[in-house]
């Protein structure tokens, strides 16, 4: 087995995905490009090698049973080692004018949509990877959360953290919750579970609106090469640790 770090990152085919793949890969990690669209994924896997990373593709749909399992497999196949994953794949979910998502019409369909991808998909895909992240030495696991999933500052109305985006914004708040438990069921052992928010992103997340992604990149990749004896269980941003 190689000494080399494997870090899984999902949704890294573009955007925030790509630049935190890119960002471990420059520290010399190798690179399971986790991408729904197989082409695409490999895609970013060329860009990826033409930048001298190294990397491989994971054809992953996070609300697939089936393919998550297939994705362990695929890396198990590949060296048997990961030591970081990276839940990033995520949606917003529909929404209306200024990205508003109105509590009083929402269709619980879209919900359920967005549930399933941003809580039960990280769930999925952690618990996949769980066997193998066990066996490393120095395991992290890092969920892309939001500002807008943080409770305290959506209640404070002198805090401006967007709009109303009821089927999205509580998705990041479950998400936090699922992050502390995992933390406190790793209480004792070498797995630090953090929670990053990278703040409003370029991308076409956003309508290409925020930060360049390889700035917002930078909390992921540091809560993802935290050093033993780290935090764990928290929620953080650029400038430290934030209020869940």
């Amino acid at each position: 087995m190689s000494d080399k770090k494997t870090a899984l990152v999902t949704g890294a085919n573009k955007g925030l995905g790509y630049e935190i793949a890119a960002g471990l890969g420059a520290l010399g990690h190798r690179l399971a490009v986790g991408a729904r669209d197989q082409a695409r994924g490999e895609a970013a896997v060329k860009r990826l090698h033409d930048a001298g990373v190294d990397a491989f593709a994971v054809p992953l749909d996070v609300t697939s049973d089936r393919s998550v399992a297939q994705a362990a497999e695929l890396i198990e196949r590949q060296g048997g080692r990961l030591d970081v994953l990276v839940n990033n794949a995520g949606i917003s979910g529909e929404t209306g004018p200024g990205w508003v998502q109105d509590p009083t019409t929402l269709d619980l369909e879209v919900v359920r949509t967005v549930v399933d991808t941003n809580v039960y998909g990280v769930i999925r895909v952690t618990n996949a990877m769980l066997p193998m992240l066990r066996r490393s030495a120095s395991p992290r696991i890092v969920n892309i959360s939001s500002s807008v999933g943080s409770v305290t500052w959506q209640a404070d109305p002198d805090i401006e953290v967007g709009p109303v985006m009821a089927a999205y914004s509580p998705t990041k708040s479950y998400l936090n919750a699922v992050t502390v438990h995992y933390a406190r069921q790793f209480t004792g052992t070498d797995i630090l579970v953090n929670a990053a928010c990278p703040g409003l992103v370029a991308t076409d997340f956003t309508g290409f609106q925020g930060r360049p992604p390889h700035e917002a990149a930078a909390t992921a990749i540091r809560l993802a090469t935290l050093p033993d004896g780290g935090p764990t269980g928290s929620f953080f941003n650029d400038d430290g640790v934030i209020p869940w």
